[in-house]
């Protein structure tokens, strides 16, 4: 079966993959690896614009090593989750320092570099350089879950050892890069979480969950969870000249090392002492905006933006975590997309 299952998915391929994306040419092992970081919980469409900018400031894993942190967070803004960002920073300069700059063809090293991983490492061997290694993203386990209809949320650890189990039996000897793409170009396209299109699948003849009429019901969702949400306010110290008091966020946490409005969480009333005693700086007039929501993956922030004016700063404030942001003429940095949001506003 595994066999036949291949070489229908590389027919079909042929003619209904994808073969322009912009990662595919060139295929080097560096572009796959930018491009299956960014891909990680983000769809193509949105990708592709962020990948051709991302390969013309940093065409190759040295210029990515020797830049500032903040050159890549700028270059990352609004793609989300930015610890993918962080780590893609870290592994190079990693890359550079134990490999001469160039990726491990070694599975297990490639996987130990920061925000890789085995199905990352798998795909950047088997798309960058025609190794034979399963993957396991999350294209791919939806095939999987519904052609041998595998129960269970993939998310558990017998789940998940079971499809790599079925990823490796079916992944063929040769043609390692053309496979690799087919079966996550199958579930992108053909094997969707919605409206599956089984009709123009390759595989269909033997998939279990078709053959029970079951296809959306795998794979199994995780246990449903409500969000909890929390709240707190960004503050927008505006001197007169426009520039906005802008802190950078610790390395890990929430928008870990971007740059951010200063957070408040305190009442109103107190907020004058607040920025007298962290800032120096003594607000005129404090105008609360419409609060709005901004959803992560493991929980709901509201935010509500106060501006304050304020008389200009002392350089005390001109420090390496602090500075003042021009709007009108932005400086590249990484910004969280709410920040971002509020200072074009």
């Amino acid at each position: 079966m595994a066999t036949a299952f291949a070489d229908r998915l590389l027919a079909w391929h042929a003619h209904g993959g994808r073969h322009d994306l912009p990662w595919q040419h060139p295929r080097t092992p560096y572009r796959v690896w930018v491009s299956e970081i960014m891909l990680q919980q983000t769809q193509v469409g949105t990708v592709v614009p962020y990948f051709e900018r991302f390969m013309a400031r940093f065409p190759d894993i040295r210029a990515l090593a020797a830049a500032p942190l903040d050159d890549v967070l700028h270059l990352w803004t609004g793609l989300g989750y930015y610890a993918r960002a962080r780590n893609l920073h870290r592994a190079a300069a990693q890359v550079c320092r134990d490999h001469e700059g160039r990726l491990p063809t070694d599975l297990a090293a490639l996987a130990a570099l920061p925000g890789i991983g085995r199905s990352t490492a798998g795909a950047i061997l088997a798309l960058g350089s025609g190794q034979r290694q399963p993957i396991l993203d999350g294209n791919v386990k939806r095939v999987l879950c519904r052609h041998r209809a595998v129960a269970g949320w993939p998310g558990t650890t017998a789940v998940q050892a079971r499809l790599w189990d079925i990823a490796d039996s079916l992944t063929p000897p040769d043609h390692a890069a053309d496979y690799t793409q087919a079966i996550m170009d199958l579930g992108a396209l053909v094997c969707t979480r919605s409206r599956p299109r089984c009709g123009e699948c390759p595989v269909h003849a033997d998939c279990l969950a078709l053959a029970a009429d079951a296809v959306t019901h795998y794979p199994q969702p995780r246990p449903r969870r409500d969000l909890p949400q929390r709240r707190t306010a960004l503050l927008l110290l505006r001197r007169p000249d426009g520039r906005v008091l802008l802190e950078r966020r610790p390395p890990a946490g929430l928008w870990g090392g971007l740059w951010s409005l200063p957070e408040y969480t305190g009442a109103v009333t107190e907020l004058a002492d607040w920025c007298r005693v962290h800032y120096g700086l003594s607000p005129q007039a404090v105008h609360g905006g419409d609060p709005f929501i901004h959803t992560f993956s493991h929980f709901r922030l509201e935010i509500t933006p106060l501006e304050c004016r304020v008389q200009a700063a002392p350089t005390a404030l001109d420090a390496p975590d602090r500075l003042w942001y021009n709007p009108a003429n932005p400086a590249r940095l990484g910004l969280a997309a709410p920040v971002r949001r509020l200072l074009a506003g």
